[in-house]
């Protein structure tokens, strides 16, 4: 056994090991296990049902199912543990031999992919990645109950090269990309778990400030394990250093932009001057904040075009914010009667059909006004608000514009066309 690795005694007469299968007290081994899957069943159960999880797929934990989930493995391993060693005292063990190792074996699986299907649930190399964690547990599991997983280790301890000043063995290697696998899923995991229960019920600007500490706490958690993980396979950190700087001046001398944007985001995202859901206008493109990053911003206008947007132009050019102080939006539309109409009946007319709309708001109350004498005949303008601009704009103004056309026709009211005069001289 290699020093400072803890493996299971190996199977040494594999024939002894089976016919351990045909005594009596393999029964009872069976029944110590499944007494184990009931218990843990039941435990998750109660806890599931006890924190409300019944309807949370994305919960790493519990999942859909009362089995899918972590804890199930989770509480069976250590049910089975406790079994194992209360039959171990009394009795020679075979179950357990391969029942332990198969269910580290799982619950490893089980949490490598749910993690991954939680901080990646769209990303194309992720079932790539389940099946190399199920590959590698398994067979981590066949050299554990055999017996040859520290010869494995040893024999790999023995395979060194020289790299500058250091030796470097495989197994060293391998035992650090384990390691920074393993911490590469617990950041993920710990960064799911803070961003779900981050933005769980927020919005508006309490949203943008919320994803502005998830961004924030997921980098600091992936930098600490990517430390961990550079200690583990043997790097000096303090070959850092020089990383840093080669990374300060590219970004001061070529990555500037780029640097620009990632503050510009920062301050976005602090100061809340723009929040998730807001209207805004800029560069003459006018739509609503779908989302906010740390290098862009999406805006999507009422038509479904989306522009993203460098942070930056929105921190040192003109934005027109529509929904900062107030999200209501005042809209206007001009409609032209003959000028023998009665002005009263008319502004009464056109007021009532804008009322009479949904989405147009009640207070303040549509106001209709004598705006201009238009050559063709008297022209009123018709203005209204509404407060959810994010459902489109010109599908409400239509609906205004035909509820005006049926009142003023109801009503005899005469909408004109444009007339000409043309004066005509005979030139003798």
């Amino acid at each position: 056994m290699v020093k400072g690795v803890t493996t299971p005694p190996p199977i040494q007469d594999l024939d002894a090991w089976l016919a351990g299968f045909k005594q009596a007290t393999v029964w009872i081994e069976l029944i110590g296990l499944g007494l184990s899957v009931l218990a843990a069943w039941a435990l998750a159960a109660l806890l599931r049902k006890a924190l409300n999880k019944q309807d949370d797929r994305s919960s790493i934990l519990f999942g859909r199912k009362v089995i899918d989930g972590v804890l199930f493995p989770l509480l069976l391993l250590v049910f089975a543990h406790i079994a194992r060693g209360v039959i171990a005292a009394e009795l020679p063990l075979a179950v357990f031999k391969v029942a332990i190792p198969v269910l580290v074996s799982l619950l490893v699986i089980r949490l490598g992919v749910k993690v991954l299907q939680a901080a990646f649930s769209e990303a194309p190399w992720v079932r790539v990645m389940e099946r190399t964690i199920s590959w590698l547990a398994w067979g981590v599991m066949v050299l554990w109950v055999s017996g040859l997983l520290p010869v494995v280790l040893t024999e790999m301890e023995d395979i060194t090269w020289h790299i500058g000043n250091s030796t470097v063995s495989l197994r060293t290697l391998i035992e650090g990309a384990l390691t920074a696998g393993a911490m590469l899923i617990l950041t993920l995991w710990l960064s799911a778990a803070i961003e779900a229960r981050l933005l769980r019920s927020a919005v508006g600007g309490d949203l943008s400030l919320r994803k502005a500490l998830s961004n924030a706490t997921r980098a600091v958690l992936m930098f600490l394990g990517l430390i961990v993980a550079l200690s583990a396979v043997g790097i000096d950190l303090t070959a850092l250093s020089v990383l840093g700087g080669a990374v300060g001046v590219g970004i001061g001398l070529g990555l500037q932009k780029l640097a620009a944007n990632y503050v510009s985001g920062f301050v976005i995202l602090t100061e809340r001057s723009m929040r998730i859901g807001d209207n805004v206008r800029i560069d003459n493109f006018e739509g609503r904040i779908s989302d906010i990053t740390m290098r862009y911003t999406v805006i999507r206008s009422a038509t479904g075009r989306e522009s993203i947007v460098p942070n930056e132009m929105l921190v040192t050019n003109r934005v027109e914010n529509l929904s900062l102080a107030d999200p209501k939006v005042w809209q206007s539309t001009v409609v032209s009667v003959a000028y023998e109409s009665d002005v009263e009946l008319v502004r009464q007319l056109l007021s009532e059909a804008a009322m009479s709309q949904d989405r147009v708001l009640k207070d303040p109350v549509p106001n209709a006004a004598l705006s201009a004498f238009g050559p063709d005949g008297l022209e009123f303008t018709l203005g209204y608000w509404i407060a959810d601009p994010e459902n489109g704009q010109l599908n409400v103004r239509s609906s205004v514009n035909i509820a005006v056309l049926n009142a003023l026709r109801s009503r005899g009211i005469e909408i004109p066309y444009p007339q000409r005069v043309v004066h005509t001289k005979t030139v003798s």
